[in-house]
C-alpha cells in the first residue's frame, strides 16, 4: 500500500507520467471497437426486455422443497416451449420461486395457476399470481427518457457556465459513451432488462459525471494563464493534470465498485435477490466504463478541441520553437540561458550637472558687446 502511495505522490509531483492525452488515437480505436460491438448488439440482437415491458403474469410459489428445475418443467409444459423465466428470490417468508410467463404466450392467469398447482402439488395459499400490463413498462421507459433529456440539458448548462462549452462537450461524450456501452453489453450478453436495470442506468449518469468533473476541476486550474509561457502545450498541461488526479480517480472508482460487487455477487448471486441483481449489474458495468471514460475519453477529447483554438495553436508553435532551440543547444553543449543577453547597465555620470549656455536675446547680446 505504501508503494502505491509513493507512486501516487510521484504522479502528483510529475516525477512519473503516463501519456494519456498523447495516446488519444489509441483510446479512440478502443472505444470505437467497443461502441461498434455495442451498437451491433442493440441493432441485431436487441434488448431482452423483462416482463414489466412486455406484459405477462408472475406466479410466486412459496412451497418448501420445490426446485427451479421442477418449476421450469411445469412452466414449459404450460406454455409448450421454454420461453418462461424461472428465478429464485428471498423474502421474509423464506425462499420463493418466481415463474414469469409473457403475455405473448396467451396463457389465462386463472388456468395457468391451476395448471401449476396441479403439476407441482401446491395448495391454494402456496401460489399467487400477479398480472402486469405492457403499458406500465412503456410509461417507465418514457419517464426515464424524459429524465435523461432533462439531466443532459441541465448538465450541459452547468458545465458550460462553470467551465466552458468544450468541457461540457467532453463530459457529455463520456456520459453517452458509458450509457451506450452498458446497454450494448446487456444486448450482447442477453441480460434481462427490468425496472431495476432502468434505475441502474439512471444512477450511472451521476457517477460518470462526478468522476469527470473531478478531473476537469484539476484541468481548469492547471491550464489557467497557460498562454503566458512557452514550455507546455495545452495537451501537456492536460496530461499533467490528469496524472495528478489519477490516483484519486482510481481510488474513487474502486471504492464505488466494491459495494456494487458485493450487491452483485453476494446479494444477487448467493441470496438470489433479483432486483438487487438487476441494479448492481447495470451499476457494475457502467461504473467500470465510467472510470475508463473519465480518464481516456473526456480529457483527451477536451484537449483536442482546445488545441483548435487560435491562441493554443500559437502556443503550440512557440513550444515547438523552444524545444527545437533547446535540442540544438543541447547538441552544442550549451543551454538556452547562455544565449540570453546580459542586461546592460548604463553608469550614472560622476560629475555634477553641466552648465548649459544661457539663451539670450539679440538686444542683450548687443548691450553686453557695447559695455565691452
Amino acid at each position: 500500500m505504501s508503494r502505491f502511495g509513493n507512486i501516487g505522490h510521484r504522479l502528483y509531483t510529475g516525477e512519473v507520467s503516463f501519456d494519456f492525452v498523447g495516446r488519444r488515437r489509441l483510446w479512440t480505436i478502443i472505444s470505437g471497437v467497443i461502441l461498434v460491438a455495442a451498437i451491433f448488439g442493440l441493432t441485431v440482437r436487441g434488448l431482452n426486455l423483462g416482463i414489466e415491458f412486455k406484459g405477462g403474469d408472475i406466479y410466486t410459489i412459496t412451497k418448501p422443497g420445490v426446485t427451479v428445475s421442477q418449476a421450469q418443467k411445469a412452466a414449459n409444459d404450460l406454455t409448450g416451449d421454454s420461453s418462461s423465466l424461472v428465478q429464485t428470490a428471498s423474502s421474509s417468508n423464506g425462499q420463493q420461486i418466481l415463474i414469469q410467463i409473457s403475455s405473448a404466450e396467451k396463457v389465462d392467469p386463472t388456468k395457468g395457476q391451476a395448471a401449476l398447482t396441479q403439476s407441482l402439488g401446491l395448495s391454494q395459499n402456496q401460489i399467487s399470481t400477479q398480472s402486469l400490463s405492457a403499458s406500465w413498462g412503456h410509461d417507465i421507459s418514457q419517464k426515464a427518457l424524459y429524465g435523461l433529456i432533462a439531466f443532459m440539458v441541465l448538465v450541459t448548462a452547468y458545465l458550460a457556465f462553470a467551465f466552458e462549452w468544450r468541457l461540457a462537450v467532453g463530459a457529455l461524450v463520456a456520459l453517452l459513451h458509458d450509457l451506450v456501452i452498458t446497454v450494448g453489453v446487456y444486448a450482447l450478453v442477453g441480460f434481462e432488462v427490468t425496472s431495476g436495470t432502468v434505475i441502474g442506468f439512471l444512477t450511472i449518469l451521476g457517477y460518470s459525471l462526478y468522476d469527470t468533473v473531478v478531473v476537469f476541476d484539476g484541468l481548469k486550474a492547471a491550464t489557467n494563464k497557460l498562454t503566458k509561457q512557452n514550455k507546455m502545450t495545452y495537451s501537456d498541461a492536460a496530461n499533467a493534470s490528469l496524472n495528478s488526479t489519477l490516483v484519486r480517480s482510481i481510488n474513487t472508482s474502486v471504492l464505488a465498485l466494491l459495494p456494487v460487487a458485493a450487491l452483485l455477487f453476494i446479494g444477487g448471486g448467493l441470496l438470489g435477490a433479483g432486483v438487487l441483481n438487476d441494479i448492481s449489474l447495470a451499476l457494475f458495468i457502467g461504473l467500470t466504463a465510467g472510470a475508463y471514460s473519465s480518464i481516456c475519453v473526456a480529457t483527451p477529447m477536451v484537449a483536442w478541441l482546445q488545441e483548435k483554438r487560435p491562441e493554443y495553436m500559437e502556443l503550440a508553435r512557440k513550444v515547438k520553437q523552444r524545444r527545437a532551440a533547446e535540442a540544438k543547444a543541447a547538441a552544442e553543449g550549451r543551454t538556452l540561458e547562455d544565449e540570453v543577453p546580459q542586461e546592460v547597465t548604463v553608469p550614472a555620470p560622476t560629475g555634477g550637472p553641466r552648465n548649459q549656455p544661457v539663451n539670450r536675446t539679440r538686444n542683450e547680446r548687443r548691450s553686453s558687446g557695447g559695455r565691452r
